[in-house]
């Protein structure tokens, strides 16, 4: 099967070197809260704005996705901070796939005029809703039609259970193990453990711990699983030329790529089973950028689980398929001493599950040298968003 039997790679417009990211902020990441997510966006919008010198009023863009409820829209935005100008909004903003792609819409609204200084936000309060049995994945998931029919029935169901059947079929097809599983949890807890505000970073984890883990789904252990939180973020853009005037370095976008599966919305309709549309996106992310993948100091990718990490690495380029368990073996992904440090804030698997938002503010700040678990002398980073059916490779350089 060549790559273009299931899927292709989305025709997206230079724009590398347009636009840079000038602020970013988190809100608090926690368990359980009681928050609202549309008061845990607001705390992340008021850090992002702190950050880059902004007023509310000077925001006259507005990204967010519509597939997750109560998201931080025009009508929260102005209600939380007394405004009421005009502002351009965008539904393909957000967290997993829309974290990466939102710097290209914005590129085309800021070069057009409609928008000179674009905000995209990111929240949820799952951890909240937890508790009264509501919100989170697993309603999601389990609310759908498709999965209802054709996915529970056959005992597909939750993620945990369907992605433990892809990392077995990985297994299976190219001889990977759980250690190597375990060495991305590793990593990613490592980092976590580093970083102030991730939820897991009290809990240590070595490669025996993670053995030891009773299984969840075969061959998962919880390690290998996402959190459930409460927490969300958000950054700012504007063009390279004003950037220049703000108060932060610039840290300017220079590739977007985007792919998608031609072979349906549901991983039961993947035709490439132990793939993801990042072997789409990220050779057009690349190519925009022109840069190679030695040229990367740090990569951030969307972490569901350790097997979509695995795959991403091998699917954008790093290795090649069916490699990626030998490559990501003993510290390749540690901050200090790997060659390909990843996720360096902790990822879905430690940090906090705000799929994907806060990969974003963390290459940030990794490449304006402010990030806790730091790689040294960072100046090209990489985030890969994921959806399922489509993937994204947003590359950022410090300028």
């Amino acid at each position: 099967m060549t790559t273009a039997d299931w899927g292709f790679a989305n025709e997206l417009e230079d724009i590398s070197g347009a636009i840079a990211i000038v602020g970013v902020g988190d809100a608090d990441y926690t368990q359980a809260s009681g928050r609202t997510t549309q008061e845990i966006a607001a705390q992340a919008t008021e850090r992002a704005l702190a950050d880059a010198g902004l007023r509310p009023a000077d925001i006259d863009g507005l990204m967010y996705t519509p597939y997750v409820a109560d998201q931080f829209d025009a009508a929260a935005f102005h209600a939380h901070f007394g405004t009421a100008h005009p502002l351009w909004v965008s539904q393909n903003g957000g967290g997993m796939v829309w974290a990466g792609s939102a710097p290209y819409d914005a590129a085309l609204a800021i070069r057009s005029g409609e928008a000179t200084y674009v905000l995209n936000t990111f929240a949820v309060a799952w951890a909240t809703q937890r508790q009264q049995m509501v919100g989170g994945p697993g309603q999601v998931h389990a609310d759908d039609l498709y999965k209802q029919n054709l996915e529970v029935p056959f005992g597909w169901f939750p993620q945990p259970v369907y992605f433990a059947t892809v990392a077995r079929r990985h297994m299976h097809e190219f001889g990977t193990t759980v250690e190597q599983l375990g060495a991305i949890a590793v990593a990613c807890r490592r980092h976590a453990t580093l970083t102030p505000n991730a939820v897991m970073r009290a809990k240590p984890l070595s490669l025996g711990d993670y053995l030891r883990s009773p299984l969840i789904a075969d061959p998962f252990r919880k390690e290998d699983c996402c959190l459930i939180s409460d927490g969300g973020a958000a950054y700012v853009m504007t063009s390279v030329e004003r950037a220049r005037d703000l108060r932060r370095p610039i840290i300017a976008v220079l590739g977007v790529g985007v792919g998608t599966s031609g072979a349906g919305v549901y991983w039961s309709q993947q035709q490439a089973f132990t793939s993801t549309p990042q072997v789409f996106a990220a050779p057009s992310a690349f190519a925009m950028a022109d840069i190679s993948r030695d040229a990367v100091d740090v990569l951030a990718c969307y972490d569901p689980f350790t097997i979509v990490s695995l795959m991403q690495i091998e699917d954008m380029g790093f290795c090649p398929k069916g490699e990626g368990g030998r490559f990501v073996e003993g510290d390749t992904l540690h901050f200090d001493s790997g060659k390909l440090p990843y996720n360096t804030h902790g990822g879905l698997l430690s940090h906090a599950y705000v799929l994907g938002v806060a990969h974003v503010v963390e290459v940030v700040r990794q490449l304006r040298g402010e990030a806790a678990a730091q790689v040294d002398g960072a100046s090209v980073g990489v985030f890969g968003g994921y959806s399922g059916p489509q993937a994204s490779t947003l590359i950022l350089g410090r300028q």
